[in-house]
């Protein structure tokens, strides 16, 4: 995700949003449209001292502290993984921890981030413009956690604000959603995707098909990109399952490989109904006879799969089960 060129399409609802107002935003929708994007850019026009009325400034002293990830008045709850990632710091006692490999960095929001929250939220603002929490993505709060945030959000002190983000808002709480307004990511409009891309130094061509193999959301297709899995990668995998090619996966993480099996499955079901695959061409997918019944029940199982792929007992092991399951699967006759 990268913030040097704003994707017009999170700069438009941006503006929309900051004509409403509530302390609270849940932003909710599809993968790869830019939750993150939209959730810090509306974080930074709340905080910005010069914002105007499309979003912050970007060079005024608030700005530029949240470019650096040090905003007093800003506090940020991801799952560890993701903040080390974004290049979010830790807290001290979770950082000294980790670097004495007591343990892992977490790849959920911890419920001592949202005690953190809390106690955030006691303090006065740094800046004058109130305090923000983000939460992204906010589906990664356990029970413990989502009860810890809903005490701060049910009666947040001062010019406190949150935004809320994440693909599937209908794990959270009943009493976490009813407490923000609501906003659905839009889609970008014709053509808004691709010039993105392409300013962002991916090639007009390679920039379109990596938006057609993942479902026209953009940054789902930055990513790849940046991972280093080219369209060339994605168009060899139906067959590489075919022939039972684990090294072809061998690369991703476990909950990567299974979504990068549903991506196959579900074209294949496209095509045995006769419809027109989403994601690859159809020169891509591999000619197969096994039946609908067949491809529709391969894809539950991969939807079983997805619920605890991060949490496999033997990576290695589920990677063949994965592989030989979709090879079996592909080749079998109706």
């Amino acid at each position: 995700m990268s913030d040097a060129v704003q994707a017009p399409w999170i700069e438009r609802q941006v503006g929309q949003l900051l004509q409403q107002r509530g302390h609270a935003w849940l932003l909710q929708g599809p993968s790869g449209l830019g939750h993150y994007a939209l959730a810090l850019a509306l974080a930074r026009a709340w905080l910005c001292e010069q914002a105007g009325p499309h979003g912050a400034c970007g060079y005024c002293a608030s700005c530029h502290a949240i470019d650096v990830h040090a905003h007093a008045d800003l506090l940020v709850l991801m799952p560890e993984t993701l903040m080390l990632e974004l290049g979010w710091p830790l807290s001290s006692e979770a950082q000294d921890k980790i670097d004495k490999k007591e343990r892992k960095p977490s790849k959920e929001i911890r419920v001592d981030a949202l005690r953190d929250a809390v106690e955030f939220s006691q303090r006065t603002d740094a800046r004058g413009r109130g305090k923000v929490v983000l939460v992204y993505p906010a589906e990664r709060m356990n029970a413990i956690a989502a009860n810890a945030l809903l005490k701060t959000l049910e009666e947040p002190p001062g010019n406190m604000r949150f935004v809320l983000a994440c693909e599937n808002a209908q794990v959270l709480l009943p009493t976490i959603r009813s407490r923000c307004l609501s906003h659905t990511l839009q889609w970008p409009q014709e053509g808004e995707a691709l010039s993105w891309l392409q300013a962002q130094d991916l090639p007009a061509d390679e920039a379109a098909r990596l938006l057609s193999l993942m479902g026209q959301r953009p940054e789902d297709a930055l990513d790849e990109a940046r991972q280093g899995r080219s369209s060339a990668w994605w168009m060899a995998l139906p067959k590489a399952l075919l022939q039972g090619q684990i090294q072809h996966l061998a690369d991703l993480s476990p909950s990567q490989q299974v979504q990068a099996l549903m991506k196959v499955a579900h074209d294949l079901v496209l095509v045995q109904s006769g419809a027109t695959p989403r994601y690859f061409s159809t020169e891509a997918l591999p000619a197969t006879q096994a039946s609908l019944r067949s491809l529709g029940d391969w894809y539950k199982r991969l939807q079983q799969s997805l619920r605890t792929a991060e949490h496999p007992f033997n990576a290695g092991l589920m990677l063949e089960a994965l592989v030989s399951d979709a090879q079996q699967t592909l080749s079998s006759k109706a």
